[in-house]
């Protein structure tokens, strides 16, 4: 089985924050779609033979283009994928995007997942993060959806704005509680280099959370929504039982995917490719049947690393047979030599042969994660 992504690049407004490859405008959306089925049609066969199991539409924002080109979009794939066999298909969307019309065209597609960047439930914060939705449209686009017939709902929240305190965070987490959603997702906000946000805090206009705030703010996130019954299976994700994720999933599994789109990535357990972030040159080149993309040979240590990064953000853990049996029982001797002080600490445990965070262990995963890779020779 393997995943496909697919890369709307369209967006009405930037968010401050946001440093994912994107354009304003509605400009070249119908050009752009024939491109992305182009590339389907000339990369297909890099899954070598793999069924498509799960799609992922994202952005930008997907529910900027209009239900004719959606409708275009999804006929052209049904044309090589079954897309009633794929367990998931997912579309992100804006709230202020979900009409009841638009909710019932997805509905009327083989979309099965929505997810929606609610981010708070704040208008103050929302005004702040240049969001162009409310709090009450978050919540209309949720009903209007469940009226068009969807269950499989996610909404994504981001913590540690400037000014939040435990206490307004834990408002906005009971507001995405009592939606009764399946799945929601919560990240820490960076302030990623050259984005507005980051202009903000090097001016003094804003500034960063400090760690111990960040924590208080991670804790009360775990908190409050394990406590209404939703499982931390992955660093900010968080799901009622068998409610994941799978596209996102299959990334932290290992399995391959296909990235269509400027500055898309691919994975075939082999190597990683990486389309440029460039709408017209990755237009031009797919027109004249051409693709251009980076390729990254993967080693056996790399592979070996990005099992441990990819395992451990996960509640399943690090399998320790499964890097005996890929990469050698030295590897896994080695990993579990690096993971001693941390098992001792309790950031780290192991038990059913696999290698997990703790709930500590998990706001300090970038530090435990990076002394367990295999960076040269022991």
């Amino acid at each position: 089985m393997a995943g496909l992504y697919l890369h709307i690049p369209f967006c009405r407004t930037r968010c401050i924050y946001c440093d994912f490859y994107s354009t304003v405008g509605e400009e070249m959306q119908a050009r752009y779609v024939e491109a992305l089925l182009s590339e389907w049609r000339l990369r297909r066969g890099e899954l070598r033979g793999e069924p498509v199991d799960t799609i992922y539409i994202g952005g930008g924002t997907p529910s900027q283009l209009s239900p004719r080109l959606l409708e275009r979009l999804f006929e052209g794939l049904s044309a090589d994928i079954d897309l009633d066999r794929c367990c998931e298909i997912t579309f992100e969307a804006n709230p202020d995007d979900i009409t009841p019309a638009y909710a019932a065209v997805l509905a009327a597609l083989p979309v099965d997942r929505v997810s929606m960047g609610v981010q708070s439930f704040s208008d103050e914060s929302l005004r702040f993060l240049r969001r162009r939705h409310t709090a009450a449209q978050a919540l209309d686009a949720v009903a209007h959806l469940r009226r068009a017939g969807f269950s499989r709902i996610s909404i994504d929240l981001i913590y540690g704005l400037p000014g939040q305190t435990p206490a307004s965070l834990t408002h906005d987490l009971q507001q995405a509680v009592a939606l009764d959603l399946p799945h929601i997702s919560a990240y820490n906000l960076i302030y990623e280099e050259g984005t507005p946000l980051d202009g903000m805090r090097r001016r003094g206009l804003v500034q960063e959370c400090d760690e111990s705030l960040s924590l208080q703010l991670f804790e009360t996130t775990v908190d409050v929504l394990v406590a209404a019954g939703y499982e931390h299976y992955e660093i900010s994700n968080f799901a009622r039982p068998g409610e994941y994720a799978r596209h996102n999933t299959a990334y932290w599994q290992g399995i391959p995917y296909l990235g269509l789109g400027p500055s898309a990535h691919s994975y075939d357990g082999v190597c990683r490719r990486s389309n440029p972030p460039d709408l017209r040159r990755y237009i031009a080149s797919v027109e004249q049947g051409k693709t251009i993309f980076d390729t990254e040979f993967l080693d056996a240590d790399t592979r070996y690393n990005d099992r441990v990064i990819t395992s451990l953000r996960t509640m399943w853990g690090l399998d320790l047979d499964a890097v005996a049996a890929d990469f050698g029982e030295e590897r896994r001797r080695y990993c579990m030599r690096m993971a001693r002080r941390y098992i001792e600490n309790g950031l780290l445990d192991v038990s059913g042969g696999r290698l997990k965070l703790t709930r500590r262990g998990v706001f300090v995963s970038d530090g435990v994660m990076a002394d367990l890779l295999f960076v040269g020779d022991e």
